[in-house]
């Protein structure tokens, strides 16, 4: 009993790790589910510039924060004292419905094709599965699996659930964009930068509308805080 106690006084928080998606409006739906599931931030690693598609305009209530590498993303989250879960089947790996949690979290999201790469497994502490049931699928798109999974930390971790109205949930206000909120720039991260805005210019990114705002300027406000 008195672990429950001290666990219900505890603050916990969430994270979500996105590292080089191959679909990238699939981070929009993902921003989603990170707020309704309490996230603190979503976190990308290499490419940040993705389709905000889905997301409803949850972009706007969720925190983002962009590293260059696994390493540093690793090291942000080790310094918040977070253990890192990857969402993958693996041997090793746990139901989610048994809560294997300790403390605040971090969750690692594979691929779609290919699932989390040996280099992403190395940097988690644990892993999850999601059980399934029927014989049709032999995966769950990766937002979806996001989903499931902050849907049982949050439960987990005591987050209070947000107050209804009629056959919705009340949406917050939009927070004040105040300042950034992405990593300290090198030199060699800055030309790494450009050449990728260079290789994304018109494509549309983050334009739910698909219409030709400058990808660069979007980019810098979503980064502010």
């Amino acid at each position: 009993m008195e672990k429950e106690d001290e666990k219900k006084t505890e603050v916990y928080e969430s994270y979500v790790v996105v590292h080089n998606i191959a679909k990238r409006h699939n981070v929009g739906t993902l921003a989603r589910s990170a707020t309704a599931f309490g996230v603190s931030e979503l976190i990308l690693v290499g490419r940040r510039d993705f389709n905000a598609f889905g997301s409803h305009g949850s972009t706007s209530h969720m925190r983002f924060r962009h590293f260059h590498t696994l390493s540093l993303a690793r090291n942000y989250l080790k310094e918040k004292d977070c253990d890192i879960c990857g969402v993958e089947i693996t041997d090793n790996a746990v139901p989610v419905n048994t809560h294997p949690f300790r403390k605040s979290t971090a969750f690692l999201v594979g691929n779609e094709g290919t699932g989390l790469s040996p280099k992403e497994c190395e940097m988690c502490d644990f892993f999850v599965y999601i059980p399934q049931y029927g014989g049709g699928t032999a995966s769950l798109n990766v937002t979806v699996a996001a989903s499931i999974v902050l849907q049982h930390f949050a439960v987990w971790a005591g987050f209070s659930e947000r107050t209804r109205e009629g056959n919705k949930f009340i949406v917050a206000d939009k927070p004040a964009l105040t300042g950034r909120k992405f990593c300290a720039e090198t030199a060699e991260s800055i030309a790494e930068e450009r050449k990728l805005k260079k290789e994304s210019a018109g494509n549309g990114f983050f334009s739910e509308s698909g219409n030709n705002e400058n990808p660069a300027n979007l980019l810098d406000s979503l980064f502010d805080s």
